[in-house]
């Protein structure tokens, strides 16, 4: 589900576009994080890291969690996929069991895969284009039936392109989460016409990375309640 569609227009065409809802997304790096502070300064979401593969749960996802539903703040979980060492389904499946869920309160963002560039090999993982393709089916189908709702995707415009050969299977129903510093937009793969949400600088105030919703306070909570 797409809903900032005032802001598609101008992403599509190029223009710049920093306005939209501030937010960030944080991991274990993070050990201490003031969410009340971010709210107080504008935060209204924060993207928080749950699981890698299938044997790495993130040992600051509950203290995490339970601090910025306290600060009001919209909060998810995400997953740091390893298309190499288990199956999207498998890997789905443990993201669920370990704080990927998703319910339709309005404080709730559906579960992010992280797809990106492996930290410890091959940038594709080893998989061809249509491979990996099937592998994020795999994730998001397994993940759709268990909560409804598709993942959001999380990538680079290099990475997409290179690893699922710009795939566009995914442009229609699975929220964009695109990942790319600069001050606008160049590059929106893979057939999506627009981000959801942009991660636009590697730092924020508060911890983690900087991350914009693009639309209003109220879209993103129609967008969390599905």
């Amino acid at each position: 589900m797409k809903t900032a569609i005032g802001f598609a227009v101008a992403i599509a065409a190029g223009a710049a576009r920093a306005s939209g809802v501030q937010g960030f997304d944080i991991s274990s790096y993070q050990g201490t994080v003031d969410f009340a502070g971010a709210y107080k300064s504008g935060a209204r979401f924060v993207i928080i890291k749950a699981t890698e593969g299938t044997d790495y749960i993130d040992s600051s996802f509950s203290s995490h969690y339970d601090g910025a539903t306290s600060a009001k703040l919209i909060r998810g979980g995400y997953h740091f996929a390893h298309p190499d060492s288990s199956s999207g389904a498998t890997q789905a499946e443990y993201f669920l069991a370990h704080g990927g869920g998703w319910t339709n309160d309005g404080q709730t963002l559906p579960g992010m895969v992280d797809l990106e560039y492996n930290p410890s090999g091959s940038t594709c993982y080893g998989l061809s284009a249509s491979e990996m393709v099937s592998w994020i089916k795999d994730f998001g189908d397994t993940y759709k039936s268990k909560t409804g709702r598709p993942p959001m995707i999380y990538t680079t415009a290099d990475w997409w392109k290179s690893c699922t050969g710009d795939s566009t299977a995914f442009s229609s129903d699975y929220p964009l989460v695109l990942a790319q510093y600069a001050s606008s937009i160049s590059t929106v793969p893979g057939g999506w016409s627009f981000q959801d949400f942009w991660q636009n600088a590697d730092s924020y105030t508060y911890g983690g990375d900087s991350d914009i919703w693009n639309g209003t306070e109220d879209e993103l909570v129609t967008f969390a309640k599905g």
